[in-house]
């Protein structure tokens, strides 16, 4: 898994037989979560996403369903996931999903989904300012002190910009 991103609730997914996205929405588990600290919000998606796992259900219009000059309305029925990351196993019995797993639509019989953005969102925490390198942070943000941020005095910061004076 190495170098992959998880999955996780809020992904965008393309199919190559329709002609718009729709995003992923994990129903299968309540249980763990990826990139939130607070843990409430990106539930990790899991082979077990099957059926209608997006939001709107759909993806536009189905080139594989012609109907006149036109084409069928699609309505995704996801039979499996493939190119899912083996070697852990979560709560629910679902093997866990990566960016570049696709899925199986009923209507194509082949891996024709595919994840586009992983649904994750860089949140810094507390403990990554405390954990950053001093020099390193200094050359890329060179108007900001570090120790500043990780101070965990947060009177400061309550009371807005504080000058210096020495």
């Amino acid at each position: 898994m190495s170098e992959k991103h998880v999955v996780v609730q809020g992904a965008t997914c393309e199919c190559q037989h329709g002609f718009m996205p729709d995003m992923l929405k994990v129903s299968s588990h309540q249980y763990e979560y990826a990139n939130d600290k607070d843990g409430s919000q990106k539930l990790i998606a899991t082979t077990l996403e099957i059926g209608q796992p997006f939001q709107a259900n759909t993806f536009g219009q189905c080139k594989l369903q012609p109907m006149g000059s036109s084409y069928k309305p699609c309505q995704p029925m996801i039979t499996e996931w493939t190119g899912f990351y083996e070697d852990t196993l979560l709560k629910n019995g679902g093997n866990i999903i990566v960016e570049d797993s696709k899925a199986t639509c009923a209507i194509s019989g082949a891996p024709c989904v595919k994840i586009t953005n992983h649904g994750q969102i860089a949140e810094p925490s507390q403990q990554n300012m405390e954990n950053a390198d001093e020099d390193t942070q200094a050359q890329l943000n060179p108007m900001v002190n570090t120790n500043d941020l990780s101070n965990t005095n947060t009177e400061s910061m309550e009371n807005g910009i504080v000058e210096n004076v020495k």
